[in-house]
């Protein structure tokens, strides 16, 4: 219940990275040069993928199924993070502000998913190698596709319903360029116990327990590696697995920085800071990592280069 005197609020007001004077047009061209190579990097990781033979592996497909996570993340919120950097801010209705939030959730919890399923991919490939097409098959891929994403529309949904539920008053400032839950519960004027509740029993869990998936995996992937005889043995088994390596060390590193330890409230700059990383530099960064790092996808790339000429 609302007490009375209170003014009830429809819209919140992203505040962006505030008055940039003379920094703004370098912030948005900057932005948007990194938002266009994320988005040409990804398509380009997907199209590759489709149509080159040589690329159609577990490893592959699931890679082409975080690009398009990537590309719904980026898509989502760098637009309007363009745009409050011109304005100096803008309104956002409660409504469009969920929305942003569930697709948000969605592709951040199916990526966290899709790693754990590209170690496991890694982890037989490794580990099981005379065993791995008949473990890792088409069915199987889709099948764990299908977990990935249909656990981070119904998980987020299941937040997005409480969040939904709760009432917003006096106050309508986040101090942000996107909206996200802590800012929106802070708002809350009224009991906010329930999506609290239900925002951590499927936050920590869906962060954390892929992450332990990879760390198991890997652990037995290094010991696999170690017993190896030859130098050049071990590092063509690693090789398979680094690329991948560095994105998790990459995405939850950030990941767990933003919401697993977040900043205090007074290192505004620095939370930004970190979140702009998290949504701008890390997508782009997963498909330059793989096509340098990979010697297939370079190979892939070589081959189209060639047709075109």
């Amino acid at each position: 219940m609302l007490k009375p005197n209170r003014t009830v609020i429809t819209e919140f007001l992203l505040l962006g990275f505030g008055n940039l004077h003379s920094l703004k047009m370098i912030c948005f061209i900057s932005f948007l040069l990194i938002y266009i190579m994320s988005l040409m990097g990804n398509v380009l990781v997907i199209l590759l993928v489709m149509t080159n033979r040589s690329l159609h592996s577990p490893m592959y497909f699931f890679l082409s199924q975080m690009s398009v996570s990537e590309i719904i993340f980026t898509s989502n919120i760098v637009p309007n993070m363009l745009h409050l950097i011109l304005a100096g801010g803008g309104n956002m209705s409660i409504t469009q502000c969920l929305i942003q939030f569930y697709l948000l959730g969605v592709p951040t919890i199916a990526q966290c998913l899709l790693l754990a399923a590209m170690s496991f991919d890694r982890y037989v490939a490794i580990c099981n190698p005379l065993h791995y097409s008949r473990i890792m098959t088409i069915k199987l891929q889709v099948q764990l596709t299908f977990i990935c994403w249909f656990l981070g529309f119904s998980l987020t949904l299941l937040i997005y319903v409480f969040l939904n539920e709760l009432q917003f008053c006096d106050s309508n400032v986040i101090n942000h360029f996107y909206c996200d839950v802590p800012p929106v519960l802070a708002l809350s004027c009224s009991d906010t116990f329930a999506a609290e509740l239900v925002t951590s029993l499927v936050s920590f869990p869906i962060i954390l327990s892929p992450f332990g998936i990879i760390i198991t995996t890997y652990v037995s992937i290094l010991i696999t590696i170690f017993k190896i005889p030859t130098t050049s043995g071990r590092q063509k088994a690693f090789s398979t697995c680094s690329s991948h390596l560095t994105i998790v060390c990459m995405y939850y590193g950030t990941l767990t920085t933003i919401y697993i330890f977040p900043p205090k409230e007074s290192l505004v700059s620095v939370n930004k800071g970190l979140s702009l990383l998290y949504t701008l530099v890390t997508p782009l960064l997963n498909p330059v990592i793989y096509t340098l790092r990979n010697r297939d996808i370079r190979q892939a790339i070589q081959k189209c280069l060639e047709k075109g000429t």
